[in-house]
C-alpha cells in the first residue's frame, strides 16, 4: 500500500504546504500517477470520450455531428479533449496559451490545426459545425480573451467547459492581462503578485462562461476547482447553472474504467487484448466504438496500454480471461490491471464532505489481495479537498491471482454500487438488483475471500 501525503482538511493552506513539501514532510504526487500504471493522457481521452457521449446521447441523438464545443488546456489532463469529441463526431475549439502545446498534441495526432487568430479559429469551426464536419482547432490565445470575441460575437457553442489546471493558480493557469512572456517572468519574481492575477482571470473566465450558459450553452465543468476559486475570489453566483459532470449516470449503472498495461512491452500483446475484449462484450456498442478508435487514433506512450469502460461483471470476466492469456502463452508477459481515480466508490471531493468512502474501497481492496492500494489526492483539487483510492492488480497466469482478480475486479466495483444505493437512486438499487448485489449479499461475500 502506497500512501500519499494525507493531512488534516483546512489545517494546511498552500504556503504551509509547500513549506512541508521542500522538507520531505509532504507531497503533491497525485492521483493515477500514484501507481505504477499511469497511462498519460489515453486514459483521460477515454472518460473524456464517455462524458461527450453521455451529453450526446441526453441532448443530441447519440452524436455530437453538427456541434460547436468549446473548452480551453492542453495538458496532460486537457489534451484529451480535442479527440474525445471528434471521436464523438463534433466540432472542438480549444483554447491554449502554451503554443509547445498544441504543437505536441497535433503531432501525437490528438489535435488536427493550429490557428493563431481567435476570430480565423472560431469562423473555421462555424464552417465545419455547417458542414456536420469532425474536427478540432487549438486556437493559441487565452481562454479569456477567445470566450469575450464568442460573447461580442453572440456566438454561442453548443457545450462549453474548461480543463486549464485552475486548482493550482500559480503554475497551472495563465493571466489573461498580460503576455505569455510577461507571466513566465512575474511567476518566478512575484508569485503572489501573479497568483492574483491569476484569480482574477479566472474570475472573469467563470463570468464569461455563465453568459454563454445564460444564452444555451449546456456549460460543465470536470472538478478542475475553476468554480470554487472564482466564488473564493468573490463571484457569488459562480456555481450557478453548471452540470457538475455526466458521469453519474454511467456510475449508477456500475460502469466504470478498467485499464490494463502489457509488461511485455509489446504492443502485440494490446491487440490480443483488444481482440479479446470485443469478441467478449459485443452488446457494449459504445465500448465496441471506443475499442475500434482507439486503436486507430490512439498512440501509447511508454510501455503499451489500454482503456475501456465495463460495467459490473465485464471487469471480473475481462481480468480472468487477461490471466487466461498470460498462463496460455498468448502473450508474452504479465498484464497490470487497475482503474482511474474517477471510480465511484473511490473517490471524496468537498462536496462529498466525508471520505469514509475511499478509505472502506482501500481497505476492501487490501483484503481481497490487490498488488497495489494507494490513498491520494485529486491532482484537480487543492490538496486538503479530496481522498481517491488506487488500486492495481497483476494478471500472472497463475490460480492464486486468479483468486485474486475475481475478489478485486468483483469487489471494487461494489462500492460504486453500495455507495449511492441507500440514497434513493433508482439507476444503482436497479444496477444492484440485476447484478445480485444487495448489501447482505456484498458483505457475506466479502468476508467469504477471507481466507483461515
Amino acid at each position: 500500500m502506497r500512501q500519499n501525503s494525507q493531512h488534516v482538511s483546512g489545517s494546511v493552506n498552500w504556503d504551509h504546504f509547500d513549506e512541508l513539501g521542500k522538507k520531505g514532510l509532504m507531497m503533491y504526487d497525485q492521483m493515477t500517477p500514484a501507481a505504477p500504471i499511469y497511462i498519460i493522457s489515453q486514459a483521460i481521452v477515454q472518460e473524456t470520450y464517455e462524458i461527450y457521449a453521455t451529453i450526446a446521447a441526453q441532448y443530441f441523438k447519440n452524436t455530437l455531428k453538427g456541434t460547436l464545443n468549446v473548452t480551453a488546456g492542453l495538458g496532460d489532463m486537457g489534451g484529451a479533449q480535442p479527440l474525445s469529441i471528434t471521436m464523438n463526431e463534433g466540432v472542438a475549439l480549444i483554447a491554449e496559451v502554451e503554443e509547445e502545446l498544441i504543437n505536441k498534441r497535433v503531432s501525437s495526432r490528438y489535435l488536427d490545426l493550429k490557428i493563431t487568430d481567435i476570430d480565423k479559429a472560431i469562423d473555421q469551426a462555424l464552417e465545419a459545425k455547417a458542414a456536420d464536419k469532425a474536427i478540432s482547432i487549438g486556437v493559441l490565445c487565452n481562454a479569456v480573451h477567445l470566450l469575450e470575441h464568442m460573447v461580442a460575437r453572440n456566438v454561442v457553442p453548443d457545450t462549453l467547459t474548461d480543463q486549464t489546471s485552475a486548482h493550482d493558480p500559480l503554475i497551472g493557469y495563465w493571466p489573461h492581462e498580460m503576455s505569455y512572456e510577461f507571466a513566465k517572468k512575474l511567476r518566478v519574481e512575484n508569485p503572489k503578485q501573479y497568483t492574483l492575477c491569476a484569480d482574477n482571470s479566472i474570475y472573469r473566465h467563470v463570468e464569461l462562461m455563465l453568459e454563454l450558459q445564460r444564452k444555451g450553452s449546456i456549460t460543465f465543468d470536470y472538478g478542475n476547482n475553476i468554480r470554487a476559486r472564482a466564488k473564493e475570489r468573490g463571484l457569488k453566483n459562480a456555481f450557478d447553472g453548471f452540470v457538475p459532470d455526466y458521469t453519474h449516470t454511467l456510475f449508477g449503472q456500475d460502469k466504470g474504467p478498467f485499464r490494463w498495461l502489457a509488461l511485455s512491452g509489446n504492443p502485440n500483446d494490446i491487440a490480443a487484448t483488444d481482440e479479446l475484449i470485443i469478441n467478449m462484450f459485443p452488446e457494449n456498442k459504445s465500448m465496441l466504438r471506443w475499442m475500434k478508435m482507439a486503436k486507430e487514433k490512439i498512440t501509447f506512450h511508454g510501455l503499451p496500454s489500454r482503456i475501456c469502460w465495463l460495467g459490473q461483471g465485464e471487469r471480473e470476466e475481462a481480468g480472468l480471461a487477461f490471466n487466461e492469456l498470460v498462463r496460455t502463452g498468448k502473450v508474452k508477459a504479465p498484464i497490470v490491471i487497475g482503474r482511474d481515480y474517477l471510480n465511484s466508490g473511490s473517490a471524496a471531493g468537498s462536496s462529498s464532505h466525508g471520505s469514509d468512502w475511499p478509505i472502506l474501497n482501500a481497505l476492501v481492496n487490501i483484503a481481497c489481495g490487490a498488488s497495489w492500494v494507494s490513498l491520494h489526492y485529486h491532482g484537480t483539487v487543492n490538496a486538503d479537498n479530496s481522498t481517491l483510492a488506487g488500486m492495481v492488480i497483476v494478471a500472472d497466469g497463475t490460480n492464486d491471482a486468479a483468486l485474486r482478480l475475481s475478489r478485486i475486479l468483483r469487489n471494487d466495483p461494489y462500492t460504486g454500487v453500495m455507495r449511492p444505493v441507500d440514497s434513493g437512486n433508482k439507476i444503482p438499487q436497479r444496477a444492484a438488483r440485476e447484478n445480485n448485489l444487495e448489501l447482505n449479499f456484498i458483505f457475506n461475500r466479502l468476508a467469504s475471500t477471507v481466507e483461515p
